[in-house]
């Protein structure tokens, strides 16, 4: 897959300032024309480099008061398995293979503690999830969701 030119690198800069954006402000922004910057925005959306478009939503204002990443140990091949179970919860909004002391990492959003903590009950239920290790998020000092191009 090609890497980024600098005209998309651009694109996708402006775009992180405001998707809302209309394509004629980005080229008049970069000084292109309005075909080029929807050539390029076309493919990378083809290439998935642009997955799509989603309103950036606080979480605490939205009633989610609890962040927490909680680690998981999960036996020895049924690691994928434990995984997209975990990850098919909507509250959860990341999994991750590990390295260290635990196989698996997964950050949560809840409304409060009980939910919280039926959620890791509801974990520990699981088959082959042998332990988990829930940390709770005290301040959030810096969470990015864009990439920064």
């Amino acid at each position: 897959m090609p890497e980024l030119d600098e005209l998309d690198a651009k694109i996708l800069r402006s775009l992180n300032k405001d998707a809302r954006k209309s394509l004629r402000d980005i080229a008049r922004e970069l000084g292109v024309s309005l075909t080029t910057v929807w050539n390029h925005i076309r493919k990378l959306e083809e290439r998935q480099v642009i997955q799509g478009y989603i309103p950036l939503i606080n979480p605490g204002l939205a009633g989610f008061s609890l962040v927490v990443i909680i680690g998981v140990r999960i036996a020895h091949g049924k690691l994928v398995e434990v995984q997209q179970r975990i990850g098919k919860d909507p509250r959860v909004f990341a999994v991750y293979d590990v390295t260290g002391d635990w196989d698996s990492v997964c950050v949560a959003r809840f409304h409060d503690r009980e939910e919280l903590n039926a959620f890791i009950k509801e974990v520990l239920s699981q088959p082959h999830v042998e332990r988990t290790n829930t940390m709770l998020v005290l301040n959030t000092i810096k969470e990015e969701k864009r990439v920064m191009v």
